[in-house]
């Protein structure tokens, strides 16, 4: 079966460590600290609203605060749930066995952008009614949400920019994959042996790799509407 060649061990989310294993992106570990980079990313707008957030007072709470409960948490569930499924069984990325069709890598890109797109919007909605509901608890949590409000419009556009480019990414592990299993076909049949590989068989390969970082994808998105989950859960 044809493997992606094999990189030096990167550490990281579980989406970083498999973009770095399936490209030839070289990834070195930052010496900077979490908080040096993020000041690099902020503009002194974002700096003052995000200074006004966590210096300023709250808005009074009411007290006809929604109560948060398993509906909200099931709805979460639900919607990652969906979009798993949507991953697992969109027909692009399914195994097909080892036919050698003639295949354009523009159809999964297409496919990669629209569940992309889906996650974003997901996510998004979500995050914002968590936050809502954040906001109108105590004091300190409606700073929090003040503070996650900011940090979303700060790195969001950031986030997606860098996501924008797995895409083009994912299509250079398509072309050397596709190439790597010609050349060894290739191989096989000038020393008139038996190939090691079916043909078609990176085909498989390539989708299985999309569909894991597709859901490494899904984690990262996630990790701000768990942050919302665990600070409604404490009050």
């Amino acid at each position: 079966m044809v493997q992606a060649p094999q990189r030096t061990s990167v550490r990281g989310p579980t989406f970083i460590r498999l973009l770095a294993r399936l490209t030839d992106v070289d990834v070195s570990p930052s010496r900077q600290s979490l908080s040096d980079r993020l000041g690099q990313w902020l503009d002194w707008t974002h700096a003052v609203a995000l200074s006004t957030s966590l210096d300023g007072k709250p808005s009074a709470v009411g007290f006809d605060v929604p109560t948060f409960g398993s509906a909200e948490e099931n709805e979460c569930a639900r919607v990652r749930a969906s979009l798993v499924s949507t991953i697992a069984g969109d027909r692009a990325f399914a195994k097909e066995g080892g036919a050698n069709e003639a295949v354009d890598y523009s159809v999964f890109r297409q496919r990669y952008l629209a569940i992309q797109r889906s996650m974003q919007a997901a996510t998004g909605n979500l995050r914002g009614r968590l936050r809502d509901m954040l906001a109108q608890r105590t004091a300190d949590m409606a700073r929090l949400a003040a503070v996650d409000a900011v940090m979303e419009r700060a790195l969001s556009p950031r986030e997606q920019t860098l996501l924008d480019h797995v895409p083009a990414l994912l299509g250079e592990h398509f072309e050397r994959l596709r190439q790597t299993e010609q050349k060894a076909l290739a191989d096989a049949q000038v020393s008139e042996g038996a190939p090691a590989i079916a043909p078609g068989a990176w085909l498989d390969v390539f989708r299985k790799d999309v569909q894991s970082v597709l859901l490494a994808e899904l984690d990262v998105r996630f990790h701000p509407v768990e942050g919302l989950l665990a600070a409604l859960r404490t009050n």
